[in-house]
């Protein structure tokens, strides 16, 4: 059965065709939203969830995992989605806020494992409600009608992650192979120069002096999504900003993100946001 798509994002069929969507999910015993959320094949972005209150539960595979108030959970991109209110308990609430990484964030986004690919991170005592405060800007901003609001989310979100990592030690950290950074800068650096076809991943391998397939299964361990997929984001990403700030045309923007066809382009750019980039600049001034 098909899911007609609706505007509320707590509710099944809701596309997130955003960069940036936040939310709080108030689950009581019996109400609206007193649900299991089932996404198979997770989402395209992160999400990350904050319980303040009750208890959720979280499945993958034949393992569970119970979120209590002051728990970060971390889904990374294609991680699959299987959680509601636990059964014993009256509520579970959390926020939310859904995203597509800036290039920078990756090694931030290595949370310590919980369950499968679900990362987990409770801070100490002293820092929980500084985070916890800060958690909740980043919703309230996202939400918010402000010309400006994705953008200060997105910038709240860097701090709120730059400030998780400096709560972490050393010896807590994943081990991350700092090619994928070089890669990811590479690409955010020069995506109106890169080959238009899969070839690029070559230019990429060159750069960080790997073979093509051992960057692409790297990139992809570390960041949860493929090198093409990245690019596109980044892409989207650029364009956006330059669409909100710039009086360039759509067709130079396109060029300047790497499409050297403009039509191409908007019809890319509708299916990531949900709206033509000639719709989303007026949308912007007109807000």
């Amino acid at each position: 059965m098909t899911v007609e798509q609706n505007n509320d994002p707590l509710l099944p069929g809701y596309s997130f065709n955003a960069y940036l969507v936040a939310g709080l999910t108030p689950i009581d015993k019996g109400g609206i939203y007193d649900f299991y959320v089932d996404r198979p094949k997770g989402m395209e972005g992160f999400i990350i969830n904050l319980t303040i209150l009750g208890e959720g539960a979280i499945y993958c595979d034949d393992k569970s995992f119970i979120s209590k108030p002051g728990d970060f959970l971390i889904f990374p991109p294609n991680t699959p989605h299987y959680y509601g209110r636990r059964a014993n308990v009256e509520q579970w609430y959390h926020y939310w806020v859904y995203f597509k990484p800036r290039a920078i964030w990756t090694k931030w986004l290595l949370w310590p494992l919980q369950i499968g690919q679900i990362g987990y991170f409770r801070p100490e005592h002293q820092l929980s409600e500084d985070l916890k405060a800060l958690f909740l800007k980043i919703v309230k901003t996202a939400q918010s009608s402000n010309t400006y609001s994705e953008m200060l989310a997105m910038n709240l979100l860097e701090n709120f992650l730059i400030q998780r990592m400096q709560t972490i030690s050393v010896e807590n950290e994943k081990n991350y192979d700092y090619r994928v950074t070089l890669a990811c800068n590479f690409i955010s650096e020069n995506l109106n120069t890169l080959a238009q076809d899969k070839s690029f991943i070559e230019q990429i391998a060159q750069h960080v002096h790997l073979s093509p397939s051992r960057i692409s299964h790297l990139f992809k361990e570390y960041t949860g999504v493929s090198i093409i997929s990245w690019r596109e984001d980044q892409r989207i990403n650029k364009a956006k900003f330059l669409l909100q700030t710039t009086p360039l045309s759509i067709y130079q923007i396109a060029q300047h993100v790497g499409y050297t066809d403009q039509f191409y382009f908007s019809r890319v750019f509708k299916s990531k946001t949900g709206l033509s980039p000639k719709k989303f600049r007026y949308v912007f001034y007109n807000n």
